[in-house]
């Protein structure tokens, strides 16, 4: 129930739908204040920390999922942090992904012919249309974001095939990465993980964030991305 709490806390950021989700924030209240424990103490003794939120990520959050609940188009300005760029697309929503603290929104653009994910704190306008959204099957778009690591997906062209030193695989040996991976431990207690992908942004950051506790295996491009971003961050020092 805390962790519900927090999610209805997090939607609210910059006030736009709060008045939609008070009442179901004061029914958990409610049933909370039941308990033994109150209401306040429970605040206190839990907490839920959400470390990869990023800030004025809702400013178009109320445009967006009305237009996906009524199955209507969108007009959008989209900044992709990634190349710099802005542009305007429509687009035809699918669904609202809560991915990572952030939220993400999978439609179908027109511009490019193809479905796309978009970070929500990306879209810098949003203006409704009286278009009929484009449907895409639910198998399609599951097969599209789903067979792919993490929010970065696509149709998967690649497979990842990493080596955890057996100190790293304490933690990583009980993680989810992707939803079909597969692991094993070698006979010296290495753990080998390989699942698919097709764009690698997000996966070479996790990567990192292991250092030498991990070995890209395959593929060669990965293992040369991996290899050439440590050498950048090795010439800072």
């Amino acid at each position: 129930l805390v962790l519900m709490q927090h999610l209805l806390s997090s939607l609210d950021q910059g006030g736009l739908i709060g008045p939609h989700i008070e009442p179901l924030t004061s029914i958990i209240d409610g049933i909370l204040g039941q308990s033994e424990t109150t209401t306040k103490e429970l605040r206190k003794r839990i907490k839920v920390l959400g470390m990869g939120s990023r800030k004025n990520s809702m400013e178009n959050f109320s445009e967006v999922g009305a237009a996906l609940l009524k199955r209507n188009r969108l007009v959008i300005k989209y900044f992709a942090k990634g190349k710099g760029e802005e542009t305007e697309r429509e687009i035809s929503p699918q669904r609202l992904i809560f991915y990572r603290e952030n939220w993400y929104l999978d439609a179908y653009c027109h511009m490019r012919e193809g479905l796309r994910s978009f970070a929500i704190d990306g879209i810098r306008s949003a203006v409704p249309t009286n278009a009929k959204a484009l449907e895409v099957s639910d198998k399609e778009c599951q097969e599209h974001f789903s067979e792919s690591y993490g929010i970065f997906s696509g149709k998967a062209t690649q497979r990842a095939k990493l080596r955890f030193t057996p100190e790293h695989a304490r933690w990583v040996a009980g993680e989810n990465w992707h939803g079909q991976q597969v692991g094993s431990f070698d006979k010296r207690g290495y753990y080998i993980l390989e699942f698919d992908f097709n764009q690698d942004p997000e996966l070479i950051m996790d990567i990192l964030k292991h250092g030498s506790g991990v070995e890209v295996i395959s593929p060669a491009s990965l293992k040369k991305r991996v290899k050439d971003e440590l050498i950048k961050a090795i010439e800072n020092y």
